[in-house]
């Protein structure tokens, strides 16, 4: 279990003490199965995006072991084809309970696993990750379109569906790009994936009629620019653009408009966001706004409604709502992984083709 002593980097003012932060790591250490597998809640299910997200949270605490375990499960669980199905029953790779596979939950692999080397330097875990990486990708590589952007899902049948979502594809994107540094790690490139990054990151920064009309979720607003595919000045407008839109001041993110519910886990996403950007004043003010969802225990109440008959809702308190607000902390406080994998560095750029800039 984590000590206030191991958990002093992720001290941040407003936001978590030393020994919160402790008891938060250890809250969700507690979720964790014999087997490795992060459900939301025990009881509930899991799905392999979230999974992953909560693995990196250990990782940024220094639980390198339950972190390795978790990407371990999704080495042995992984399906034929490189897929993962979309939720399974308490974490139990004997009941999925969800059999289509989304595109953006198996890609993510990579990210985790790119973030769990940076955070080791453990070449070995690299090389046994690897084939889980490679298929992962090759599955989520076949729904991509024409166009650039990635299909949403293989249906239980096997029926592709090609609609692609806008955040969805943002993270596929990041996930991209940490599968090519694993590759690079490795010196097997794999031009193939570059070309797909490139007309990727070109789809999402040039072509909003590509993908589904989800404009009303703030994921939509804010992931091109956690993703890595929209930089720069760009970037910044991006997020200004939507702030009042979105932004429930001293509350947090909402999730949908006009529903009048903020989330945990949209808003500490926005923070990384923000953090991306350079407006690291912002991104603490949005992480130290939430902190009326932290519940006793450590772990954080979903959401909350604001208006009407105001309540934490769902009532649930979810493993991947305490990753992201340990990753966000991590950035902020500059854990070298956490920095290098939410910033692009050591990722390769420059991807987008000439003809396409």
């Amino acid at each position: 279990m984590s000590t206030p002593e191991q958990t002093e980097h992720l001290v941040l003012p407003g936001v978590l003490t030393a020994a919160e932060a402790a008891e938060t790591v250890a809250a969700l250490a507690a979720v964790q199965r014999e087997d490795g597998a992060l459900p939301w809640f025990r009881g509930h299910h899991l799905d392999p995006w979230d999974h992953t997200e909560a693995a990196m949270a250990l990782d940024a605490a220094g639980e390198h072991e339950a972190a390795e375990r978790a990407y371990d499960w999704l080495a042995r669980h992984q399906n034929g084809d490189g897929s993962w199905y979309a939720a399974y029953h308490d974490g139990d790779p004997q009941q999925p309970t969800d059999r289509s596979r989304e595109t953006n939950f198996c890609a993510y692999v990579a990210v985790g696993v790119w973030h769990h080397y940076l955070a080791t330097g453990d070449d070995a875990f690299v090389d046994r990750m690897w084939p889980t990486v490679f298929a992962a990708i090759e599955f989520v590589l076949q729904l991509q379109q024409p166009g650039g952007q990635i299909g949403w899902k293989r249906e239980a049948d096997g029926t592709a569906v090609n609609d692609a979502l806008l955040t969805g594809s943002s993270s596929v994107h990041q996930a991209l790009r940490c599968a090519l540094a694993i590759a690079e790690r490795r010196e097997e490139p794999q031009p193939d994936w570059e070309l797909a990054t490139g007309a990727l990151a070109h789809a999402i920064r040039n072509h909003p009629e590509r993908f589904l009309d989800k404009n009303r979720y703030s994921m939509d607003w804010y992931y091109p620019v956690l993703g890595g595919a929209v930089t720069g000045a760009e970037a910044t407008a991006r997020i200004q653009e939507s702030w009042d839109r979105f932004v429930v001041p001293g509350l947090g993110v909402r999730c949908v408009l006009p529903n009048p519910w903020v989330t945990g886990g949209e808003s500490c996403e926005l923070a990384l966001a923000l953090w991306v950007t350079g407006e690291s004043d912002r991104a603490l003010e949005i992480l130290q706004s939430i902190q009326h969802l932290r519940a006793e225990g450590g772990l954080y109440w979903t959401g909350y409604v604001f208006e009407g008959n105001k309540a934490f809702w769902p009532e649930e308190l979810t493993t991947w709502t305490a990753g992201s607000l340990l990753l966000a902390v991590a950035a902020l406080g500059g854990d070298e992984a956490t920095t290098a994998v939410f910033s692009g560095e050591r990722l390769p750029v420059g991807l987008e083709p000439d003809c396409c800039r």
